[in-house]
């Protein structure tokens, strides 16, 4: 297997953003007084357009604006992308933020550099629906079977498989191992750092078989 692209997730893939995630959305819940506690657990499956608009919109207005709760990249994640970029691959994001919450973030940790191209949530369709990856690929001029998906969570190893790519979970965010695993990676790491040497082996044609584990720190 070689693979020419690989496209990151951020939030839970390269950014620890869990913290200031959850903080932003109960505030947009307080501020609207729907009940905190039972609007996380449900994700409000009844509310109507308006009040999922409201909640989106204060969301947004308090991660961008008000909330400084810190998002950190994880440990090791630029060395990670020093890695892949010298062993020649393109790298590219494929993300549910905001262009502007992306564009915030990959100023804040001096990444903009590293990525060839980036896809938001607010400029095409959203995961699993493939089409984000299909836009990064075209611009990039990579084929599916080139390109490799890296996330933190079922939709993104959803979409990876809608738009016909090869994909790598890490356990790192919000969706648990087994969650991962039932959609049938290449292979599931505790986080990013451990895929150059992943692709170093895939490279040298070691079986995917053999590779599909979760590795332990």
């Amino acid at each position: 297997m070689n693979f020419d692209l690989i496209v990151f997730d951020w939030d839970g893939t390269l950014m620890d953003s869990e913290a200031r995630i959850v903080t932003c959305l109960q505030a947009a819940f307080r501020d609207l007084g729907v009940p905190e506690q039972e609007a996380m657990q449900r994700l409000m499956p009844t509310a109507d357009q308006a009040l999922r608009q409201a909640v989106s919109d204060g969301y947004r207005q308090h991660f961008l604006v008000t909330n400084q709760t810190r998002s950190l990249l994880f440990d090791g994640v630029r060395d990670t992308l020093e890695q892949l970029a010298a062993q020649g691959c393109l790298l590219a994001v494929a993300t549910g933020k905001s262009r502007i919450g992306l564009n915030q973030s990959l100023a804040e940790t001096g990444l903009t550099g590293f990525f060839h191209a980036t896809r938001c949530a607010d400029e095409t369709c959203s995961k699993p629906n493939p089409q984000m990856l299909f836009e990064v690929m075209n611009e990039l001029g990579v084929s599916p079977s080139a390109t490799l998906m890296v996330g933190d969570t079922e939709y993104d190893l959803q979409m990876a498989t809608n738009a016909g790519t090869a994909a790598v979970a890490v356990c790192c965010g919000v969706h648990s191992v087994e969650r991962l695993l039932a959609l049938n990676p290449l292979a599931c790491f505790d986080n990013v750092n451990a895929i150059p040497a992943w692709l170093n082996q895939c490279q040298s044609h070691i079986p995917a078989a053999h590779l599909a584990q979760h590795q332990q720190s």
